[in-house]
């Protein structure tokens, strides 16, 4: 059925960015893909590399970035930065840092949220919720 709410993005655009296959894997397991149900399914974009990275939040689609901030060579909070001074109307980047005492440098970075390693699955769906969830179409029932 194409109800106008559900129609033409059925799904969030959810980037994951890092240069470990492994962290990625931890992410999208640990978000699944429905982390609320307040929210669509989710839509993953794998990303190893920062010009991947750069090309997919340039073309748009994506309503969430979660970029790993322990990436090499270009860690996610630079990476993060760059797109906040970039991109108009940026969507929201979460950052995995490598301890909660990094929080200072996501804040730099312009990030709307970090989330500490080792991933919490809980923690990461509350904050990944709160992030998506504004960019979910309001529904009148």
């Amino acid at each position: 059925m194409s109800d106008s709410k559900a129609g033409s993005r059925a799904r969030l655009r959810v980037l994951v960015y890092s240069d470990d296959v492994t962290v990625r894997e931890q992410v999208i397991l640990a978000l699944g893909r429905r982390p609320h149900p307040d929210l669509p399914e989710l839509e993953y974009v794998e990303v190893a590399t920062e010009p991947v990275v750069i090309q997919n939040m340039d073309a748009g689609r994506i309503d969430l970035a979660i970029l790993d901030g322990e990436a090499v060579p270009a860690g996610g909070m630079g990476i993060a930065k760059q797109l906040k001074d970039e991109i108009y109307r940026c969507p929201p980047i979460l950052v995995l840092i490598g301890r909660p005492q990094d929080a200072w440098l996501a804040t730099w970075s312009r990030a709307e949220a970090a989330v500490p390693h080792p991933i919490d699955p809980v923690r990461l769906a509350e904050v990944v919720t709160d992030l998506l969830r504004p960019r979910v179409p309001a529904t009148t029932s």
